[in-house]
C-alpha cells in the first residue's frame, strides 16, 4: 500500500536514522515510515538507494534524499517551527557536525569495535573521543543546549552520537569529568520528542498497512 506523504527507509538503533527522525519531529512533517531490518533490506529500498544505507526519504515526487543532515534540511526548510536554523549560530552548528561525522564518528566506531581495530586498546579510542567530549563540555558550561539557551541543529545531530558513545560503557561515561554533557544526554533522553522518536515499529514487508510518523 502507498501514502501520499514522503516515505521514511529507518532503522530505530542508527544514530543516522535517529536524527532524521528527530529532524521530521521538530518539523512536524508526518511521514510514512518504514522499519528495515538491516540483514533483509527490502526490494523497494535498494531499488531506490542502492547503497542500502539508512535513513533514506523517497519524496512524493520520488525525489531521494539519501543523507541524514540533507533529510532534515529538507524538513526544516519546509518548516521549522522552533527555529532550528537560526542564522545566526548556523553556521557554528555546521562546523561542530562536521567535527561529529567525520573525527568523532571514526573514534566512536574504534571505541565500540575496539576488537576489530588492534592498533589501539579501547581505552585509547574512547580518550582519543574525549577531544570532542571536552568541546561539547564547555559549550554546555555557558548555556543549556549546545549553541545556547534553545536547541538548534547542533543538538538533534550530535546527540545520537553522544549516547552510542555513552552506551558502550554507561559506568565509565557516567564517571568522566563531563557533567554538563552527562546532564545534557540525559535530559535528551527523556525529551518528549526522542521517546517519540524512539518509538518501536514492526518490520516492514510489501503489502503492510501504511505507518505513519508520528503516530
Amino acid at each position: 500500500m502507498t501514502s501520499l506523504l514522503p516515505c521514511l527507509y529507518s532503522f530505530r538503533r542508527c544514530p543516522y536514522a535517529m536524527r532524521a527522525r528527530l529532524g521530521l519531529l521538530f518539523a512536524e512533517l508526518p511521514i510514512e515510515i518504514r522499519e528495515i531490518v538491516l540483514k533483509n533490506k527490502p526490494a523497494q529500498l535498494l531499488s531506490i538507494s542502492p547503497k542500502g544505507t539508512v535513513p533514506v526519504l523517497q519524496l512524493v515526487d520520488d525525489e531521494v534524499i539519501e543523507e541524514s543532515l540533507e533529510i532534515i534540511m529538507w524538513a526544516l526548510k519546509c518548516q521549522d517551527p522552533q527555529g532550528l536554523l537560526d542564522i545566526e549560530v548556523l553556521h557554528q552548528a555546521t562546523v561542530l557536525i562536521e567535527q561529529n561525522d567525520n573525527d568523532f564518528k571514526h573514534w566512536l566506531n574504534c571505541y565500540k569495535y575496539a576488537d576489530r581495530h588492534p592498533e589501539m586498546t579501547q581505552i585509547e579510542y574512547r580518550q582519543q573521543g574525549e577531544a570532542f567530549l571536552h568541546v561539547l563540555e564547555a559549550l554546555l558550561t555557558k548555556t543549556p543546549f549546545l549553541l545556547g539557551n534553545s536547541v538548534s541543529l547542533a543538538d538533534i545531530c550530535i546527540m545520537p552520537f553522544i549516547r552510542q558513545f555513552a552506551h558502550v560503557d554507561k559506568n565509565i561515561f557516567n564517571n568522566l569529568p563531563y557533567p554538563n554533557l552527562q546532564a545534557w544526554l540525559q535530559n535528551w533522553l527523556e525529551h518528549p520528542l526522542f521517546l517519540e522518536a524512539m518509538t518501536k515499529f514492526t518490520p516492514w514487508q510489501d503489502g503492510d498497512e501504511v505507518v505513519i510518523f508520528p503516530s
